[in-house]
């Protein structure tokens, strides 16, 4: 009859309804299947400019002082214990290099060939003007430890002053004349660099910054 179905079409129709029911496939599909974003993947340069404008160098210590210490209350203990310590190793590694007197790391007095010359022919000599600093301590300690003859002392005190001009303006025409005739073509010189050399010449010779890089009597 039309309304009595055979049984190979009922079991078809029960098939069909497994492989159809959402319930059966939606796990399935699931494991099978990863859904899309919805939306295309940016490429880096767009991403990039979604982060902001890079905050430029800072111009003067008070700007970078003050960036220091608001990147310092954004950070934790442990972070500004390291950032410290990181700090100071930096500065630790610069002053070294400065001290051995590699040219990139050297103040903007001391950097060029015609400094370094000056330095040389500073540090090859004995200088009379590098006994200031010890000499002048031990007058000052004789004024007031012998009040009885402060006289003398300051006398003889004024006497070794006078001694120390001479050499700083011996020592600055000494430099300036060699620095003329090596470097003919410089504008590296005058007074600026009698000056240069004749207060690297008062410094005690162990406290040089940079240190000598040559030794007493050495030809330069």
């Amino acid at each position: 009859m039309p309304w009595q179905r055979s049984a190979d079409e009922a079991d078809a129709d029960a098939t069909d309804t497994a492989v159809d029911d959402p319930q059966t496939t939606e796990p399935a599909r699931k494991a099978s299947y990863t859904e899309g974003k919805g939306r295309p993947t940016p490429k880096r340069r767009d991403a990039e400019k979604k982060r902001g404008p890079v905050a430029p160098p800072p111009m003067t210590r008070s700007e970078a002082r003050a960036r220091r210490k608001d990147m310092r209350q954004t950070m934790s203990k442990d972070e500004r214990r390291e950032e410290r310590a990181r700090q100071r190793d930096l500065r630790n590694e610069i002053r070294d290099r400065r001290m051995a007197g590699e040219e990139e790391y050297l103040l903007a007095r001391d950097k060029g060939p015609v400094r370094r010359y000056a330095r040389n022919l500073v540090d090859s000599r004995r200088n009379f003007a590098g006994l200031f600093t010890p000499i002048a301590l031990v007058f000052i300690v004789l004024v007031y430890g012998l009040p009885r003859y402060s006289m003398l002392v300051t006398l003889a005190l004024l006497v070794f002053v006078l001694m120390v001009v001479v050499d700083c303006i011996y020592v600055g025409r000494m430099v300036g004349k060699r620095v003329a005739e090596r470097y003919p073509d410089s504008t590296d010189g005058g007074f600026k660099l009698w000056w240069y050399a004749a207060s690297r010449a008062l410094q005690m010779r162990r406290l040089r910054v940079p240190k000598p890089q040559v030794e007493r009597g050495e030809a330069v």
